[in-house]
Protein backbone atom coordinates (compact mmCIF):
# COMPACT_ATOMS: atom_id res chain seq x y z
CA UNK A 1 0.00 0.00 0.00
CA UNK A 2 1.34 3.45 -0.99
CA UNK A 3 1.35 6.06 1.76
CA UNK A 4 1.04 9.74 0.88
CA UNK A 5 2.38 12.26 3.38
CA UNK A 6 0.54 15.59 3.39
CA UNK A 7 1.57 18.62 5.42
CA UNK A 8 -0.96 20.20 7.77
CA UNK A 9 -1.23 23.30 5.57
CA UNK A 10 -1.78 21.18 2.46
CA UNK A 11 -4.36 19.02 4.25
CA UNK A 12 -6.24 22.19 5.19
CA UNK A 13 -6.30 23.23 1.53
CA UNK A 14 -7.55 19.79 0.48
CA UNK A 15 -10.36 19.97 3.05
CA UNK A 16 -11.25 23.49 1.90
CA UNK A 17 -11.38 22.49 -1.77
CA UNK A 18 -13.38 19.36 -0.97
CA UNK A 19 -15.87 21.46 1.00
CA UNK A 20 -16.31 23.83 -1.94
CA UNK A 21 -16.72 20.79 -4.24
CA UNK A 22 -19.52 19.37 -2.07
CA UNK A 23 -21.19 22.79 -1.71
CA UNK A 24 -21.16 23.40 -5.49
CA UNK A 25 -22.47 19.90 -6.13
CA UNK A 26 -25.37 20.13 -3.67
CA UNK A 27 -26.28 23.70 -4.62
CA UNK A 28 -26.30 22.82 -8.33
CA UNK A 29 -28.78 20.00 -7.70
CA UNK A 30 -31.15 22.30 -5.81
CA UNK A 31 -31.02 25.29 -8.17
CA UNK A 32 -31.32 23.10 -11.28
CA UNK A 33 -35.09 23.23 -10.81
CA UNK A 34 -34.95 26.77 -12.23
CA UNK A 35 -34.65 27.33 -15.97
CA UNK A 36 -33.35 30.55 -17.51
CA UNK A 37 -32.72 31.73 -21.05
CA UNK A 38 -29.74 33.21 -22.87
CA UNK A 39 -31.02 34.34 -26.24
CA UNK A 40 -32.79 31.29 -27.64
CA UNK A 41 -31.05 28.86 -25.27
CA UNK A 42 -32.90 27.47 -22.25
CA UNK A 43 -30.55 26.30 -19.50
CA UNK A 44 -30.87 25.04 -15.94
CA UNK A 45 -29.54 27.33 -13.21
CA UNK A 46 -27.34 24.47 -12.00
CA UNK A 47 -24.92 25.35 -14.79
CA UNK A 48 -23.56 28.25 -12.72
CA UNK A 49 -22.28 25.93 -9.96
CA UNK A 50 -21.79 22.44 -11.38
CA UNK A 51 -18.78 23.12 -13.67
CA UNK A 52 -16.85 24.21 -10.57
CA UNK A 53 -16.83 20.57 -9.43
CA UNK A 54 -14.77 19.55 -12.47
CA UNK A 55 -12.26 22.35 -11.90
CA UNK A 56 -11.81 21.22 -8.31
CA UNK A 57 -11.63 17.49 -9.07
CA UNK A 58 -8.98 18.17 -11.73
CA UNK A 59 -6.98 20.32 -9.28
CA UNK A 60 -7.15 17.59 -6.64
CA UNK A 61 -6.18 14.97 -9.24
CA UNK A 62 -3.18 17.01 -10.33
CA UNK A 63 -1.76 17.63 -6.85
CA UNK A 64 -3.04 14.80 -4.64
CA UNK A 65 -3.46 11.99 -7.16
CA UNK A 66 -6.12 9.75 -8.63
CA UNK A 67 -7.04 7.86 -5.45
CA UNK A 68 -7.87 10.94 -3.38
CA UNK A 69 -9.78 12.52 -6.29
CA UNK A 70 -11.92 9.38 -6.61
CA UNK A 71 -12.62 9.39 -2.87
CA UNK A 72 -13.82 13.00 -3.10
CA UNK A 73 -16.17 11.98 -5.94
CA UNK A 74 -17.53 9.04 -3.92
CA UNK A 75 -18.07 11.20 -0.83
CA UNK A 76 -19.87 13.67 -3.11
CA UNK A 77 -22.30 10.91 -4.10
CA UNK A 78 -22.86 10.05 -0.43
CA UNK A 79 -23.54 13.69 0.50
CA UNK A 80 -26.04 13.86 -2.37
CA UNK A 81 -27.88 10.81 -1.07
CA UNK A 82 -27.91 12.23 2.47
CA UNK A 83 -29.31 15.53 1.18
CA UNK A 84 -32.05 13.74 -0.76
CA UNK A 85 -32.92 11.71 2.33
CA UNK A 86 -33.31 14.84 4.46
CA UNK A 87 -35.36 16.51 1.72
CA UNK A 88 -37.71 13.51 1.66
CA UNK A 89 -38.14 13.62 5.45
CA UNK A 90 -38.70 17.40 5.46
CA UNK A 91 -41.28 17.21 2.66
CA UNK A 92 -43.26 14.53 4.47
CA UNK A 93 -43.32 16.27 7.85
CA UNK A 94 -46.87 17.49 8.57
CA UNK A 95 -47.04 21.15 7.53
CA UNK A 96 -48.38 23.74 9.96
CA UNK A 97 -51.98 24.64 9.16
CA UNK A 98 -51.12 28.35 8.80
CA UNK A 99 -48.10 27.73 6.49
CA UNK A 100 -49.15 28.06 2.82
CA UNK A 101 -45.83 27.11 1.18
CA UNK A 102 -45.99 23.28 1.21
CA UNK A 103 -46.69 23.05 -2.52
CA UNK A 104 -43.82 25.37 -3.41
CA UNK A 105 -41.53 23.56 -0.97
CA UNK A 106 -42.29 20.22 -2.65
CA UNK A 107 -41.90 21.62 -6.16
CA UNK A 108 -38.38 22.88 -5.40
CA UNK A 109 -37.02 20.04 -3.25
CA UNK A 110 -39.16 17.07 -4.27
CA UNK A 111 -37.70 16.15 -7.66
CA UNK A 112 -39.29 13.05 -9.17
CA UNK A 113 -37.30 9.82 -8.64
CA UNK A 114 -36.35 9.56 -12.32
CA UNK A 115 -34.76 13.02 -12.27
CA UNK A 116 -32.90 12.23 -9.06
CA UNK A 117 -31.61 8.95 -10.51
CA UNK A 118 -30.54 10.72 -13.71
CA UNK A 119 -28.66 13.36 -11.75
CA UNK A 120 -26.85 10.89 -9.48
CA UNK A 121 -25.87 8.47 -12.26
CA UNK A 122 -24.71 11.29 -14.55
CA UNK A 123 -22.66 12.86 -11.76
CA UNK A 124 -20.98 9.64 -10.66
CA UNK A 125 -20.13 8.29 -14.12
CA UNK A 126 -18.90 11.61 -15.53
CA UNK A 127 -16.80 12.53 -12.49
CA UNK A 128 -15.08 9.13 -12.30
CA UNK A 129 -14.49 9.28 -16.06
CA UNK A 130 -13.03 12.77 -15.65
CA UNK A 131 -10.54 11.58 -13.02
CA UNK A 132 -9.58 8.53 -15.13
CA UNK A 133 -9.11 10.49 -18.37
CA UNK A 134 -7.23 13.30 -16.59
CA UNK A 135 -4.57 10.85 -15.42
CA UNK A 136 -4.41 9.07 -18.78
CA UNK A 137 -3.69 12.41 -20.43
CA UNK A 138 -1.18 13.24 -17.71
CA UNK A 139 0.70 10.02 -18.55
CA UNK A 140 0.55 10.76 -22.28
CA UNK A 141 1.93 14.29 -21.83
CA UNK A 142 4.56 13.29 -19.29
CA UNK A 143 3.07 15.55 -16.65
CA UNK A 144 3.34 18.62 -18.91
CA UNK A 145 0.63 20.82 -20.45
CA UNK A 146 -1.89 20.94 -17.61
CA UNK A 147 -4.32 22.81 -19.87
CA UNK A 148 -4.55 19.81 -22.22
CA UNK A 149 -5.57 17.31 -19.56
CA UNK A 150 -7.82 19.81 -17.79
CA UNK A 151 -9.74 20.79 -20.91
CA UNK A 152 -9.60 17.36 -22.52
CA UNK A 153 -10.94 15.48 -19.51
CA UNK A 154 -13.51 18.14 -18.62
CA UNK A 155 -14.92 18.54 -22.12
CA UNK A 156 -15.27 14.78 -22.59
CA UNK A 157 -16.78 14.17 -19.15
CA UNK A 158 -19.20 17.11 -19.46
CA UNK A 159 -20.49 15.63 -22.72
CA UNK A 160 -20.94 12.29 -20.96
CA UNK A 161 -22.70 14.03 -18.05
CA UNK A 162 -25.18 15.85 -20.30
CA UNK A 163 -25.88 12.77 -22.42
CA UNK A 164 -26.45 10.40 -19.50
CA UNK A 165 -28.64 12.88 -17.61
CA UNK A 166 -30.85 13.86 -20.55
CA UNK A 167 -31.41 10.29 -21.76
CA UNK A 168 -32.21 8.88 -18.32
CA UNK A 169 -34.41 11.83 -17.36
CA UNK A 170 -36.30 12.40 -20.61
CA UNK A 171 -36.03 9.34 -22.90
CA UNK A 172 -39.53 8.23 -23.86
CA UNK A 173 -40.98 11.53 -22.63
CA UNK A 174 -39.56 13.76 -25.37
CA UNK A 175 -38.77 13.13 -29.02
CA UNK A 176 -35.25 11.90 -29.78
CA UNK A 177 -34.44 15.03 -31.80
CA UNK A 178 -35.42 17.20 -28.83
CA UNK A 179 -33.10 15.21 -26.58
CA UNK A 180 -30.12 15.86 -28.86
CA UNK A 181 -30.96 19.58 -28.99
CA UNK A 182 -31.07 19.67 -25.19
CA UNK A 183 -27.72 17.86 -24.93
CA UNK A 184 -26.12 20.18 -27.49
CA UNK A 185 -27.48 23.29 -25.75
CA UNK A 186 -26.15 22.25 -22.35
CA UNK A 187 -22.83 21.18 -23.80
CA UNK A 188 -22.17 24.44 -25.64
CA UNK A 189 -22.54 26.38 -22.39
CA UNK A 190 -20.42 23.86 -20.47
CA UNK A 191 -17.76 24.02 -23.20
CA UNK A 192 -17.47 27.81 -22.90
CA UNK A 193 -17.23 27.59 -19.11
CA UNK A 194 -14.66 24.76 -19.27
CA UNK A 195 -12.39 26.75 -21.59
CA UNK A 196 -12.78 29.87 -19.45
CA UNK A 197 -11.67 28.06 -16.28
CA UNK A 198 -8.20 27.19 -17.64
CA UNK A 199 -6.40 30.10 -15.89
CA UNK A 200 -8.13 29.19 -12.64
CA UNK A 201 -6.83 25.62 -12.56
CA UNK A 202 -3.28 26.96 -12.95
CA UNK A 203 -3.89 29.37 -10.06
CA UNK A 204 -5.45 26.64 -7.91
CA UNK A 205 -2.65 24.15 -8.55
CA UNK A 206 -0.04 26.84 -7.85
CA UNK A 207 -1.80 27.67 -4.57
CA UNK A 208 -1.89 24.01 -3.57
CA UNK A 209 1.81 23.54 -4.34
CA UNK A 210 3.05 26.66 -2.56
CA UNK A 211 3.79 24.68 0.60
CA UNK A 212 5.92 22.21 -1.38
CA UNK A 213 8.01 25.07 -2.76
CA UNK A 214 8.41 26.66 0.67
CA UNK A 215 9.46 23.32 2.15
CA UNK A 216 12.00 22.79 -0.65
CA UNK A 217 13.43 26.29 -0.15
CA UNK A 218 13.65 25.69 3.59
CA UNK A 219 15.57 22.44 3.06
CA UNK A 220 17.95 24.21 0.66
CA UNK A 221 18.59 26.93 3.26
CA UNK A 222 19.31 24.34 5.94
CA UNK A 223 21.68 22.48 3.62
CA UNK A 224 23.45 25.75 2.76
CA UNK A 225 23.94 26.64 6.44
CA UNK A 226 25.27 23.15 7.15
Amino acid sequence: MNTVTISEAKLYKLIMLSGIFFAALLVSNVISTKLFTIGSLTITAGIIAYPLTFLISDSISEVFGKTIAKKVVIIGLITNLIMIGFFYIAINLPAASYWPMQGEFESVLGAVPRMVAASLIAYFTSQLFDVHLFHKLKEKTGGKHLWIRNNGSTLASQLLDSTVFVFIAFYGVMELSALFVMIATQYVVKLVIALADTPFIYLTVKWLRNDDRKQTNKKEEIAHVS
